[in-house]
C-alpha cells in the first residue's frame, strides 16, 4: 500500500505592514489573498507561516541610511538591497498578522529579518544564504513531499522562498498558488513568474486544489 504524500502550506507574511498600514509597505490587493488562504489552510496536514520581524534599526530601512530614499537600491550584508520604508517592526501593529487571517490554524511560525545587518526575503534563510530559519529541518522531519506557498509578496518573499525550497529540498514538489499571492509591482511580478517557472516551480490556482 502506498504511503500518503505529506503536503505543506507556507503562508508568507500576511501582516498588517503589508496590508492595512498605509504608512508601511502595503502590497496592492494584499487583503484579497486572506479569504483564499483561510479556505486552503484546512486542506493541508502541515501549516506554517512566516513573519517579517525587523528591529527598528534594520539596515534595509531607508530611514536608517542617511541620504537614501525608499525603493532606492544599494547593498546590505554584501548583497544587493532595495531600501524599504519602515515596516513590520518587532512588537508593533505592523508586525502582527492581519486580524482576518485564521492564524489559529497555523502550527508553527518562522520569523525572519531579525538581523539588522542583512535582509531576509526567504522563509528559509537570509539574503546571504548563511543564516537558516529552521524551516528546512522542520519540513524534513515531517516528511513533507509537496510544498505550496501563498502570501506576500509574489515578487520578493514568496518568490525567494520558493526558489530556496527548490534549492534546499530538491526532492520536494514546489508550487505557488497564484490567486493567493500579490506582487509589489506588476512588472516585477511577471518577471518573478518567468524566473519561478524556469527554476521548476509550479504555478497553480486555488481552484485546482479546492475543487480537484
Amino acid at each position: 500500500m502506498s504511503r500518503q504524500v505529506v503536503s505543506a502550506l507556507i503562508v508568507v507574511d500576511i501582516q498588517n505592514g503589508f496590508i492595512s498600514n498605509v504608512d508601511e509597505l502595503p502590497v496592492p490587493g494584499g487583503h484579497e489573498v486572506i479569504p483564499i488562504t483561510n479556505r486552503l489552510l484546512e486542506r493541508f496536514a502541515v501549516r506554517v507561516a512566516s513573519q517579517d520581524w525587523h528591529p527598528p534599526d534594520h539596515g534595509s530601512f531607508a530611514s536608517n541610511n542617511p541620504g537614501r530614499k525608499p525603493f532606492e537600491t544599494g547593498e546590505l550584508g554584501g548583497v544587493p538591497q532595495i531600501f524599504w520604508p519602515d515596516h513590520c517592526v518587532q512588537n508593533t501593529h505592523g508586525a502582527e498578522f492581519h486580524p482576518d487571517f485564521n492564524q489559529h490554524l497555523i502550527q508553527a511560525i518562522f520569523r525572519k529579518g531579525i538581523d539588522p545587518l542583512v535582509d531576509s526575503y526567504s522563509t528559509f534563510t537570509d539574503n546571504t544564504g548563511k543564516n537558516p530559519t529552521g524551516l528546512k529541518g522542520y519540513l524534513e522531519n515531517l516528511g513533507v513531499r509537496e510544498l505550496y506557498l501563498v502570501g506576500l509578496a509574489l515578487d520578493y518573499c514568496v518568490k525567494f522562498s520558493a526558489l530556496d525550497a527548490r534549492r534546499l529540498l530538491p526532492e520536494v514538489s514546489v508550487s505557488i498558488i497564484l490567486d493567493a499571492t500579490r506582487p509589489v509591482d506588476v512588472a516585477t511580478g511577471e518577471e518573478a513568474k518567468r524566473e519561478l517557472l524556469a527554476a521548476g516551480v509550479r504555478l497553480v490556482t486555488s481552484d485546482e486544489l479546492l475543487l480537484g
